[in-house]
């Protein structure tokens, strides 16, 4: 029988090194698991330790463990976190209330929620909006500093109480979870073991003493190097919420030096790429990526008629809008949902002179919320063979070409009247200039009239209101 065996500060004369002990960490993981990358390794190493320093960090990351079905080992692998982590809380069929009261400002647990598909199924549905509470919770605790408020007491003597939420947790289920938890998170998608894959026999009652005896010594470590964690600014490869994610685990990865350092920074570019490419976005991104899509079909008009543009996402295979509702995305939900990004529709003359008047979108009020919101594209080129068209509003210069919105005459956004040089292709396609060159603008060969005209737009060299009419 494995007798247990406690350390303490003083061990650390038995050349404990935080570098040493990580790629013990990484050891026992690969002795148990099969993880499907190395990258995927070195995170769940770093994560662990990261939990014994939470006090010197202002992010709590999540770990998402998750696999498209059973028997892939992500139970094993939450075992593992479970030994190596600081003072582990697993969360079986918790209330959201008793996970709060379990949660220490001093000294934050580590939660451990196993089979969180039961807890956020995939569908949603009354099981997820009972446990809204604890999304809020698990959303909250991922900061320091946002605790959450409840009235405590009976009768006449109720007051208002603090209870922390900020605690590193580590959730695994079969599929997704939430698109908040996750973006919080350090995700990793197990696979089940091919014929060849052979890992050791976990065993608790036999294999739990050497993982605790591991934990204590990475603590002791991780303690000596608080004051230094608490005031690293590590150089980060991700960015916005990714890099509060993955900061923590980096600045360890630092502190151990050695390979851990490009290793750690490897995971989260790796890792972060990988989510985002697993086509888990919002609603609105995908809008946004498919109507960027639909123009680039339709050769990149400067405006779409509305009925055009929702035919158009309809069609896209594998998209949710010919099912969205009774009868499909109509006009009314795609101006509802384009809204939130502040892209809104109007009344255009779409061939002036006649009447051809409908409501549309200006590619232009597009260009923003593509550049902010949507991963780039190889495809995304200029239709006249610049840069990227996506390139947010830099206040060009103001048109005297009008185009009739809303049946008022308004400047066009498709015309430059600036005295600057251009000098690089933008989203309302007007070419630079360079020394050399055959210039791209013009004055408005119209008589009288002194408006800039990109030649890519129209080639006949007249601005957008004095355009002939055609039979």
């Amino acid at each position: 029988m494995t007798t247990a065996v406690e350390y303490t500060l003083g061990d650390l004369d038995q050349g404990d090194s935080l570098s040493g002990l990580l790629d013990e960490v990484h050891q026992a993981f690969t002795r148990y698991v099969v993880l499907p990358t190395a990258e995927a390794v070195d995170a769940l190493a770093l994560w662990c330790a990261a939990t014994h320093a939470q006090a010197a960090a202002d992010h709590a990351p999540r770990l998402v463990i998750k696999a498209p079905e059973k028997r892939c080992g992500k139970s094993r692998c939450l075992d593992i976190v479970e030994a190596l982590s600081f003072k582990p809380i697993v969360a079986v069929n918790a209330t959201p209330a008793a996970i709060f009261r379990s949660i220490e400002a001093e000294e934050p647990p580590t939660l451990i929620f196993d089979e969180a598909d039961t807890i956020f199924p995939a569908k949603g549905g009354k099981v997820a909006e009972q446990n809204e509470e604890l999304r809020g919770l698990l959303n909250a605790g991922h900061q320091r500093g946002r605790p959450a408020r409840r009235v405590v007491g009976k009768g006449t003597e109720q007051t208002v109480a603090e209870f922390p939420t900020f605690a590193m947790a580590a959730l695994a289920g079969i599929g997704s979870m939430p698109d908040t938890i996750e973006d919080r998170a350090v995700v990793i998608t197990m696979r089940r073991r091919a014929p060849g894959e052979h890992v050791a026999k976990f065993r608790y009652r036999r294999d739990q003493l050497p993982l605790h005896a591991l934990r204590e010594r990475l603590g002791d470590v991780i303690a000596t190097h608080l004051d230094a964690l608490g005031d690293a600014e590590p150089d980060m490869p991700v960015e916005d919420r990714a890099a509060d994610t993955w900061e923590p685990l980096i600045a360890l990865a630092d502190a151990a030096g050695g390979t851990w350092p490009e290793r750690a920074r490897q995971a989260a570019k790796t890792l972060t790429s990988a989510q985002d490419a697993d086509g888990t976005t919002s609603v609105g991104v995908r809008l946004l990526t498919d109507c960027r899509a639909v123009f680039a079909d339709m050769g990149h008009p400067t405006a779409v008629k509305s009925a055009a543009l929702v035919e158009g996402l309809k069609r896209i295979s594998e998209a949710p809008w010919a099912e969205w509702g009774r009868d499909g995305l109509t006009a009314r939900k795609l101006a509802d949902l384009l809204a939130e990004y502040d892209i809104r529709s109007s009344n255009i003359d779409f061939a002036p002179g006649r009447t051809d008047r409908a409501k549309g979108y200006l590619r232009l009020k597009f260009s923003d919320a593509w550049a902010r919101y949507c991963a780039p594209e190889q495809a995304d080129t200029d239709p006249n063979g610049g840069g990227d068209p996506y390139q947010p509003y830099q206040g060009h210069q103001s048109s005297s070409g009008q185009v009739r919105q809303n049946g008022v005459a308004r400047n066009d956004p498709y015309q430059e009247n600036s005295r600057t040089t251009l000098t690089s292709t933008n989203d309302v396609g007007t070419a630079g200039t360079a020394q050399g060159e055959e210039p791209t603008t013009i004055t408005c060969r119209t008589p009288g009239c002194d408006t800039r005209v990109a030649l890519d737009l129209y080639p006949n060299g007249h601005c957008f209101p004095h355009q002939p009419l055609t039979a």
